[in-house]
């Protein structure tokens, strides 16, 4: 296949395609005039760098596994602890989510219950002036 059908297919762009060979990701095998030519491998390559990235892994935590990848076996405790750290971090990262729904939630209600102003306003201002 070539870029463009691979790109319809995988619903990724050209550009993003183009980038993924360029940081190392990915390598297309080419054609003797240079044409970039994508295989069943890089296809699942492919569609491994897009269920990691959904799964909230950097670009270079992909690299990573996808050198993993080549031999699961052995590489089986690095997986599970990049795993884990991803694990840690979108706990904490939920963790402030939920301190956020709770502030606005906050504000929300105080702003039903205000007669003057505007409580959510003024609790933006008083954020801002505090940094």
């Amino acid at each position: 296949m070539r870029i463009g059908e691979v790109a319809r297919e995988t619903g990724l762009s050209v550009d993003t395609l183009r980038y993924y060979e360029k940081i190392g990701l990915l390598e297309a095998p080419r054609t003797t005039a240079g044409i970039r030519v994508y295989g069943r491998k890089e296809l699942s390559a492919l569609h491994f760098i897009q269920r990691a990235k959904s799964m909230n892994f950097s670009l270079e935590e992909i690299a990573s596994l996808l050198e993993m990848r080549a031999d699961p076996q052995n590489a089986r405790d690095d997986v599970r602890a990049l795993t884990h750290r991803k694990l840690k971090e979108t706990e904490r990262q939920l963790e402030q989510l939920r301190s956020l729904r709770n502030e606005l939630t906050l504000l929300v209600n105080l702003c039903r219950g205000a007669g003057d102003g505007c409580p959510i306003i003024e609790d933006l201002e008083k954020d801002s002036s505090e940094s």
